[in-house]
């Protein structure tokens, strides 16, 4: 573990940072800063493990922490227009270095950790809003979103290094590491490989169409310059095309929404039967590196969610892609399925704490568990063998303690057949997280 004394000394200062209203301004903000701290302590327990390899969970038990500081600083250069830079001070590893399951405990843990406190630009972006007319709304001030009104119909465009779950997949009640659920699996949709380099972004843009209860979103981002690499690409020779549909809708007075999305990814990539054919031809471990060439990967998405009360909320994620190629960018999932939801504690007196639980099950293709079994590594996942596989899965469960501003969360999580392997598991984790933001 990272030394600590930053991150204690740094959410400490978020903490005792002075409230400030929320109430939407009558006028559209010129300008706002907004500042966000989260430390997270996380630890796998001792668990059985027939074996391990490269990209294995610690199956001794391991604990791991990690910590960001983000300052977001936002200004409108003109009307309609919002011009957003953050900066970030990250430290901390995730837990045996962000490798080892494919529904990664953490979403707080990025793929590369280094002991020391160092400093990212996150995100750059230029968001410009044309009024199409259909009356207008209030926008509440926000990370990444000046406090104003819009027109309820609209055109959204964003330009600059974001990431792509900023725009897509988006879902109220499962989305944010930082505040709801911390298992990769049930922040985002498994199977979407999305593009990304390893802290999460990348460089491209999109366009919103919001038209009554209809959003029609399209994307176009680059891909990272070589597999789960730390470099974006910036010229679209590697390259993620997006497409979602969202409808909102209420039931019973209460609202929802579902969201249909398709992607594609064109790039060079290898299919999981190339890498074997030549390790058969070699005696070798399969790797990909060497029969990758430009090749298409698709998928698609479903993500619901629905209000059941004014204190529970539900939701769904269920995706596919194509599992004759290697995962890019996210993770190793050709499937996947998660459901769950979050209930405030109105109801025990606690109106500021929430409660979460959630479950996800991960799949892969035939070829690609062939890919496994001959010693194979994933971008997370690689026992060295894999024996006997079965289906990831994973249950998550939290609850957050409203201190203000400030929130404490005790999380705990069970993977079963980690990795997809069921000679290995099950995992439990458990983690606390602290997270204060204005």
């Amino acid at each position: 573990m990272g030394k600590l004394s930053l991150p204690f000394v740094a959410t400490a200062a978020v903490v005792a940072a002075p409230a400030h209203a929320q109430e939407t301004p009558a006028k559209d903000e010129a300008y706002a800063v907004h500042v966000q701290s989260t430390f997270t302590l996380q630890s796998v327990l001792p668990f059985h493990a027939a074996y391990a390899g490269p990209n294995s969970l610690p199956s001794r038990g391991q604990t791991r922490e990690t910590f960001d500081l983000t300052l977001y600083g936002g200004v409108r250069p003109w009307r309609g227009a919002e011009l957003w830079a953050n900066g970030e001070i990250d430290q901390g590893f995730g837990i045996g270095n962000t490798l080892g399951a494919a529904g990664f405990p953490s979403g707080e843990a990025y793929k590369v950790g280094k002991a020391e406190p160092y400093a990212r630009l996150q995100r750059l972006l230029l968001r410009q809003t044309i009024g199409l007319g259909g009356g207008d709304e209030a926008v509440a001030p926000d990370q990444n979103q000046l406090g104003g009104r819009r027109a309820a119909d609209r055109l959204v465009v964003t330009l600059g290094k974001i990431s792509v779950v900023d725009i897509f997949d988006a879902n109220g009640f499962a989305h944010d590491p930082r505040g709801d659920f911390l298992n990769w699996a049930l922040v985002d949709t498994a199977a979407f490989d999305y593009a990304a380099e390893a802290w999460g972004y990348t460089l491209g843009g999109a366009a919103e169409l919001w038209k009554g209860p209809w959003t029609g979103r399209a994307g176009f981002f680059n891909l990272s310059k070589v597999p789960n690499g730390e470099v974006p690409g910036r010229d679209f020779s590697q390259y993620q095309a997006i497409g979602e549909i969202e409808h909102r809708h209420s039931l019973g007075g209460h609202p929802g929404a579902v969201r249909l999305g398709a992607w594609r990814n064109r790039g060079r990539f290898s299919s999981f039967a190339d890498a074997l054919a030549r390790a058969a031809a070699t005696g070798a471990p399969p790797d990909p590196g060497p029969t990758r060439r430009m090749r298409s990967r698709s998928g698609f998405y479903v993500n619901a969610e629905q209000e059941a009360s004014r204190d529970l909320g539900l939701f769904l994620r269920a995706g596919v892609a194509d599992g004759a190629i290697e995962p890019y960018d996210f993770t190793d999932v050709d499937r996947g399925l998660s459901l769950g939801g979050s209930l405030k504690g109105r109801g025990w007196g606690r109106r500021g704490d929430r409660v979460g639980i959630g479950l996800a099950v991960n799949g892969i293709s035939a070829v690609h568990r062939r890919y496994l079994a001959a010693g194979g590594l994933g971008i997370l996942v690689g026992d060295g063998r894999l024996d006997r596989y079965g289906t990831e899965q994973v249950a998550e469960a939290w609850y957050d303690l409203g201190l203000g501003k400030a929130h404490l969360t005790l999380d705990g999580q069970l993977l079963r057949h980690p990795a997809y392997n069921r000679d290995r598991g099950p995992a439990a984790v458990v983690a606390l997280r602290a997270h204060a933001g204005f």
